[in-house]
């Protein structure tokens, strides 16, 4: 058997690095409460700190096999280009999913106007950097935002990312405030289509579903932080049965191992069923590379190694690697 063994490499395409710091915290008792201490960290965050703390998230990404990275960065434009060395100093490829921040949050986030948000985005942009319009979500952008940057979004190509149907509380907000649940103003502001990824829909209703896969919409999930975080089981059936696109993201980063969260997502499928083998290792293996690079729109990406001669995969035979990689090992498996 050869030594190691070339695959695509995994697409994180929902991250944000800074909340790494984050991470083993066990204060506040549901998401709101959590979002209070990350909200702290937030603050304190300089285009050095960034720069620095940021090279060690994405180093960490490589060695678990990640190549590429979607960072949905809403800390401010200097930070922003921060992030971007940063990646270019750790080598790994990324896509910067810069928020625009209407209201709510710290005024550190917010930009004037969606015409203030745009100018930002294209002055990264035409660094030659690859760029997403992202309206942070439903409570950060007031409805005339996103008709803005759904519009722009179209006209220009961009993956469109947007946090929705997270927790309970924001769906009540967005019903009190629209009349619509966060899908169903999505669809009618046109944030909704092939370049569009909905983050989360962990509490999607059916209708809601049935907006994403009519509009070929895709949907990022991101089971160690939806659990670390209480948001609930990720909706996989109800994805998988209306064919509707799912790629993965480490988010909070609360743990970087895109094996575990592929492995969470046909574990969910499987505690639902009662059967084994729902979702396919071909299909659980695509969610992590291919439809992870269509959300971000990558094209090609570099490749990822495996130490064959890790002890996880003793006694396994070549062909068994990727049946033992998702079921049975962890991202240390991976060449660093």
């Amino acid at each position: 058997m050869a030594e190691t063994l070339r695959l695509p490499g995994f697409v994180n395409a929902h991250s944000h690095a800074f909340q790494r710091a984050l991470r083993g915290a066990s204060e506040g008792r549901d998401f709101w409460e959590w979002r209070s201490g990350m909200l702290e960290v937030a603050g304190g965050l300089t285009p050095e700190r960034v720069r620095a703390e940021y090279v060690h998230v994405y180093r960490e990404m490589l060695a678990a096999g990640y190549t590429v990275v979607g960072e949905f960065h809403y800390l401010g434009l200097p930070e922003a280009r921060s992030a971007v060395e940063a990646a270019a100093e750790a080598g790994i490829e990324i896509v910067l999913l810069l928020a625009a921040y209407g209201r709510g949050g710290l005024a550190r986030f917010r930009q004037e106007s969606p015409a203030d948000y745009l100018s930002q985005l294209e002055s990264v942009r035409e660094t030659g950097v690859r760029v997403g319009p992202d309206p942070h979500s439903v409570r950060a952008c007031p409805r005339e935002w996103l008709e803005e940057l759904g519009t722009y979004a179209a006209a220009e190509s961009l993956p469109l990312h947007v946090h929705a149907d997270e927790q309970p509380r924001e769906i009540e907000e967005c019903i009190a405030e629209h009349g619509l649940r966060p899908i169903e103003l999505l669809a009618e502001t046109g944030c909704l289509g092939p370049h569009a990824t909905v983050v989360h829909a962990t509490h999607a209703d059916a209708h809601e579903l049935d907006l994403l896969a009519e509009s070929g919409t895709r949907v990022c999930l991101c089971p160690t932080t939806e659990a670390n975080l209480g948001d609930g089981f990720a909706p996989v059936l109800e994805l998988t049965e209306r064919g509707i696109g799912i790629c993965i993201g480490s988010d909070s980063n609360v743990r970087i191992d895109p094996l575990e969260e592929l492995r969470e997502l046909e574990g969910i499928a499987r505690r639902q069923t009662g059967r084994r083998s729902v979702i396919g290792l071909t299909t659980l293996l695509s969610f992590g590379t291919d439809d992870g690079a269509a959300a971000l729109g990558v094209e090609r990406w570099p490749e990822a190694e495996v130490d064959l001669g890790h002890r996880s995969l003793a006694e396994v035979s070549e062909e068994d690697v990727p049946a033992a990689l998702v079921f049975g090992c962890a991202a240390d498996v991976f060449v660093g």
